[in-house]
């Protein structure tokens, strides 16, 4: 077993609800938070979608949508204009072009208003169960703390992580990364005399030490 499968294995066991944290209940209403979800918490866009899909609950009716009545739902995930204009405009294309139907390939997801590779990526994995990786700030931070890339582009991160492992543990190993960035190996200040992959992590050194105040610092993702 290589180091990255075994700290996989580790945090496998660690995290065994490991899942994607955004609420939805099909492929539009996942790519739909996904892009809500840019510079956002995964809590505070679960707290808008509700309301959103009650009113919009398919790409027609969010198409149809105006635009001032979908920024004042979103308003709390923040660029809401931005993102208004972007689902608004995404949903448009999927009625127009994709006869209503999200999608279930990379290179159709990423020509809708909004999506880039990695939201793409979220949609197949989580919603169509295509093997594919997520770099988000988290998953960059942890891959190269792990020694997997030395590298803070999504592009590079993805090729090299992707190169350690096969395609079906792609999107487990992205939900993982994520719940563990999340949860204990902090940007400022990682807990690391709690962190259950620390005797095979190469910058075990750079977080707190003593283990009950690493345990302290273990939280659960804010809203």
């Amino acid at each position: 077993m290589s180091s990255a499968e075994a700290i996989h294995e580790g945090l496998a066991a660690a995290y065994p609800d490991a899942r994607c944290e955004l609420d939805f209940r099909s492929p539009f209403e996942l790519l739909v938070a996904t892009v809500l979800s840019a510079q956002s918490t995964d809590r505070r866009v679960n707290s808008v979608t509700p309301a959103l899909f009650a009113r919009y609950p398919t790409p027609l009716a969010l198409a149809e949508a105006e635009q001032a009545a979908v920024e004042e739902l979103i308003g709390p995930v923040g660029f809401y204009r931005t993102k208004a204009t972007a689902i608004i405009g995404l949903s448009r294309r999927i009625v127009d072009d994709f006869d209503g139907e999200v999608p279930a390939n990379l290179d159709d997801l990423v020509t809708l208003p909004g999506v880039g590779r990695k939201t793409a990526n979220v949609v197949l994995g989580n919603a169509f169960d295509v093997p594919g990786l997520t770099p988000d700030t988290h998953f960059i931070r942890l891959a190269n703390r792990f020694g997997w890339v030395d590298s803070t582009k999504p592009d590079d991160v993805e090729r090299a992580v992707a190169a350690l492992f096969p395609p079906e543990d792609w999107v487990m190993v992205s939900h993982r990364l994520i719940w563990h960035g999340r949860r204990c190996c902090h940007a400022r200040r990682p807990a690391c005399g709690a962190c259950p992959v620390r005797d095979l992590c190469p910058s075990s050194h750079l977080g707190e030490q003593d283990p009950a105040k690493a345990a302290a610092l273990i939280r659960e993702p804010r809203g």
